[in-house]
């Protein structure tokens, strides 16, 4: 898989609407999302039969993967049918995209394709050139991800994606905290089944993946599950992971790192999480673990810093008035701060 991403990232180099590694990340990731989908409902839709029951598609048929991206004719793609150049371009531009984004007016929050909407409201397709898109389609559709071991692999890749995004741009940190950071802070943290797991500044989520992956296995080399019960696996996908971010392109992102990561219902809200009074929090939004990697250095105004007791334009300090205020007595918690923020002697 990641030899078909690498290709693709050299295609895209070359397309005049495509600009470093934020952009080819946002593209691929796109994409391979909607292949993703189509596996993943196509997997419900045999299940569904296997019980005997109906299957309501999320997406409409003329939006599904298998019709407008990847039409097929005795197993291979039937090239007749399959759009391509500008006809491919605007279908995507006025229709399919028009249509996703359509998703986020659907009222249950916790609904995939409020998810869908949400990440679709803050991308837009880039690619200009109608067959480097075609190319782009034709190598994604070799990707299956029937199987949970090229499920995993897919997050393994866009992963590495986020994190080339973030280092080509000078801002890793909006998206993607190094993953053997992530992985230590988690173990150290030991999130068990049926704790509610926070993180305020989410970015692309990979504290709440992470979180999400140390719960579900108990050797994850081997690739053997931990003996969850219905009920905590049920709990852990769909009400154990909460996130806040405020960027967003990166709330995009990390909805999509946990959709592709089978999470398939994120507790992710767009927002400035520091907008809240702290006195405002409830007992119901506190969380037994939190874990964050909140922005350095940035400075806030005046009337952000009415919603703390203790005053700072200092972001870290007010994310940490924010998380002591979200965690539960008893709870646990691991956030990365400046040195400044340990041993600097001058006020607030």
């Amino acid at each position: 898989m990641q030899n078909k991403i690498d290709k693709i990232t050299d295609i895209l180099r070359r397309d005049d609407g495509i600009s470093g590694a934020m952009h080819y990340t946002e593209q691929i990731g796109w994409i391979l999302f909607l292949k993703f989908l189509d596996d993943y409902e196509t997997n419900l839709k045999d299940l569904a039969f296997l019980d005997g029951k109906d299957y309501k598609s999320i997406l409409q048929e003329k939006f599904s993967w298998s019709v407008w991206a990847a039409p097929k004719k005795d197993g291979k793609l039937d090239v007749k049918n399959a759009l391509s150049g500008s006809d491919l371009l605007e279908f995507v531009n006025k229709e399919l995209f028009p249509y996703l984004k359509n998703f986020k007016n659907n009222d249950d929050f916790k609904s995939i394709e409020y998810k869908i909407g949400g990440i679709f409201e803050f991308i837009d397709n880039r690619i200009a050139n109608g067959h480097t898109l075609r190319e782009v389609i034709n190598i994604i559709d070799e990707i299956s991800f029937n199987k949970e071991d090229e499920v995993f692999a897919l997050g393994e890749v866009y992963e590495k994606l986020l994190k080339d995004m973030g280092s080509d741009g000078g801002n890793s940190g909006e998206f993607y905290t190094p993953r053997p950071l992530i992985k230590a802070m988690v173990e150290v943290i030991d999130p068990k089944p049926k704790e509610r797991i926070y993180d305020p500044s989410c970015g692309s989520c990979g504290f709440l993946v992470e979180s999400f992956l140390h719960i579900l296995y108990k050797d994850r080399t081997k690739g053997k599950k931990a003996n969850l019960s219905v009920e905590e696996l049920e709990f852990l996908k769909n009400d154990a992971l909460f996130g806040k971010e405020k960027t967003p392109l990166s709330y995009a992102m990390g909805v999509m790192n946990m959709i592709l990561h089978e999470i398939s219902s994120p507790n992710i809200i767009k927002t400035n999480t520091l907008s809240k009074k702290i006195t405002d929090i409830t007992e119901q939004e506190k969380y037994e673990v939190i874990l964050a990697n909140p922005p350095f250095g940035g400075k806030e105004k005046e009337q952000i810093q009415e919603n703390f007791p203790i005053k700072s334009n200092a972001t870290e300090l007010l994310f940490l008035q924010h998380i002591l205020r979200s965690l539960k007595n008893n709870g646990r918690c691991a956030i990365i701060v400046p040195e400044g923020v340990l041993f600097q002697n001058s006020n607030a």
